[in-house]
C-alpha cells in the first residue's frame, strides 16, 4: 500500500474516534478488562450507571477539545530480582478514550509490524515466540544476544513516538490528542508529576505505542538479516557464533541508545547460549523447549507460601488455594517438553501437605495408629513413631506415603499438570515412532 493511500484512509480519524459506535466499542474493550479506578475513584461500575450520559459527554468535550485527560494513578510493583515496575491507573474514561484509539489505530499499524514481534498483537502469542525462538536454535543459532532495556515504558521519547505515529497517520488532531495522553502526568502521594517521557503501564493505549516504538528496532534487524524474537521490550537474537553475537550486541546498542534514544541495561543484557538464556521463563536446552531455572525456583517459593506447614486452613483448603495458582501456572508454562518439571512441583507440594498432616497427628501413639491403621506392623508403627525425626522427615517416611498416597490428594481435588502433559508427549513420541 502506497504512502499516499494510507493517508487517505486517516484524514478523517478523529470524526470517527468522536462517534458513539467507536466510543462504545472503547467502554466494551475497558470493561471486558476490568481494572482497578483511577485518581477519580471512579469504578467500572459507577461509570456504567451513567453509561450513555458519560459517553455523550466525552463525545462533546473531545469534539471541542475541552477533553483533558487526568493524571494517572501511580502503583509500584516489586520485581522479583529487586526494585519497582511503574505502573499507572488511567481514570475509566480517560481509558475509554484510548481504548477508542488502539481500535483505529491498530488496523493501520499492525499489518506492517515485523512477523518477529509477538508482543500485544492479535493473533500473536508467547507461545509462537518461543516456538520461533526454538526453531531458531535447532537450526544452528544458539548463541544469543539477550538486549535488556532499562526501564522501557518510562523512557519512551514522545517526539520520536508521535513521529512514528505521524509517518501513517495524517490527521494531526489524533497525533495531537496522543500528545496530551502521554503528558497527562502522575499522581503520588498526593502530588502531580509531569511526564514529559515515557507510555504509562497499565493503560489500553501503551501497548501498541511500545510496538511502534520497536517496529523501527524490528525492520534494522529484519534489513541485516537477523533470526530474532520480541515479545514487547524482551528481545533475543539468535546468530551462530560468540564472535557474531558479541559484534551484533555492540551494533545494536549502538542504535537503541544514540537514535532511538533508550537505555540499555549492561548489568543484565548478555551474549550467551541459548540453555543459559531466560526467554518469557522458558529456557532452550538442547533444542528443547523447559521452564527456566528461575521460574522453577519462584513455583517452589509459592508452593511454600500456599501450602505452609503450620497453618489454621484444613488440608481441602489448601489445595483449594494451591490450585487456583497452579492451573494458571502450569498452563502457561504447558509448553515445557520436560513433564518431569510439573511432577517435582507437584510431589514438592504433596510432601508438604504431608508434613502438616503429620504434625496434626501430634503425639507418638496416634502417630502409631494411623501408621498400623495403614497396613503396617506394629513393630514398624512404634519404630517410626519413637523415631523422634522431625515432622519434614516423617512426611517422607514410606509409611506417609501410604497413608497419604498421591491417590488421596487427588481424590479430594488436587489437580495434576504431570500426568496430562506426559500423556501429552508420549502420544507424540508415539504417533512419531508410527509415522
Amino acid at each position: 500500500m502506497e504512502q499516499g493511500e494510507l493517508f487517505i484512509q486517516t484524514e478523517n480519524l478523529f470524526e470517527r474516534l468522536c462517534s458513539k459506535t467507536v466510543l462504545w466499542k472503547g467502554w466494551r474493550a475497558v470493561k471486558a478488562n476490568d481494572g482497578s479506578s483511577g485518581i477519580d475513584r471512579v469504578t467500572t461500575e459507577g461509570f456504567e450507571k451513567h453509561l450513555e450520559k458519560e459517553l455523550v459527554q466525552l463525545k462533546t468535550e473531545l469534539e471541542s477539545w475541552s477533553y483533558k485527560p487526568k493524571p494517572v494513578r501511580r502503583v509500584e510493583i516489586p520485581k522479583p530480582n529487586g526494585g519497582v515496575r511503574l505502573l499507572g491507573v488511567p481514570c475509566i474514561r480517560d481509558r475509554v478514550v484510548q481504548a477508542s484509539l488502539k481500535l483505529l489505530l491498530e488496523p493501520i499499524f499492525d499489518p506492517e509490524f515485523s512477523a518477529s514481534s509477538y508482543g500485544f498483537r492479535p493473533g500473536k502469542s508467547q507461545r509462537q515466540a518461543i516456538q520461533a525462538a526454538q526453531g531458531y536454535v535447532q537450526e544452528g543459532k544458539e548463541h544469543v544476544v539477550d538486549i535488556d532495556l532499562s526501564k522501557f515504558f518510562d523512557r519512551i521519547n514522545h517526539d520520536r513516538l508521535l513521529m512514528r505515529v505521524g509517518l501513517k497517520v495524517a490527521d494531526k488532531r489524533i497525533i495531537r490528542l496522543i500528545g496530551l495522553t502521554l503528558r497527562s502526568g502522575a499522581m503520588t502521594e498526593g502530588s502531580i508529576q509531569p511526564t514529559t517521557e515515557g507510555t504509562t503501564q497499565g493503560s489500553p493505549l501503551s501497548p501498541l505505542l511500545s510496538n511502534i516504538v520497536l517496529d523501527e528496532l524490528d525492520k534494522e534487524l529484519e534489513k541485516r538479516g537477523l533470526s530474532f524474537c520480541r515479545f514487547a521490550d524482551d528481545c533475543n537474537i539468535f546468530v551462530r557464533s560468540k564472535k557474531a553475537a558479541e559484534r551484533v550486541m555492540d551494533s545494536v546498542s549502538q542504535l537503541l541508545e544514540k537514535k532511538m534514544k533508550l537505555v540499555v541495561n549492561r548489568e543484565k543484557s548478555k551474549v550467551a547460549l541459548a540453555s543459559a538464556v531466560k526467554f518469557l521463563g522458558m529456557t532452550i536446552v538442547c533444542g528443547m523447549v523447559t521452564i527456566s531455572a528461575q521460574a522453577m525456583d519462584k513455583a517452589m517459593d509459592k508452593i511454600k507460601e500456599l501450602t505452609p506447614r503450620g497453618s489454621y486452613k484444613t488440608i481441602e483448603r489448601s489445595i483449594e488455594d494451591f490450585n487456583r495458582w497452579y492451573r494458571g501456572w502450569a498452563n502457561y508454562f504447558e509448553m515445557t517438553q520436560y513433564p518431569q518439571q510439573f511432577a517435582n512441583l507437584e510431589a514438592h507440594a504433596r510432601r508438604r501437605l504431608r508434613a502438616r498432616l503429620a504434625r496434626n497427628l501430634k503425639r507418638p501413639r496416634t502417630i502409631a495408629k494411623a501408621i498400623v491403621k495403614a497396613g503396617f506392623s506394629k513393630t514398624s508403627a512404634k519404630r517410626v513413631a519413637r523415631s523422634n525425626k522431625s515432622w519434614w522427615a516423617l512426611s517422607h517416611d514410606r509409611a506417609f506415603d501410604r497413608m497419604y498416597p498421591n491417590r488421596w490428594f487427588e481424590e479430594r481435588g488436587m489437580f495434576i499438570k504431570s500426568k496430562e502433559t506426559h500423556d501429552h508427549w508420549f502420544g507424540v513420541k508415539e504417533r512419531i515412532c508410527v509415522s
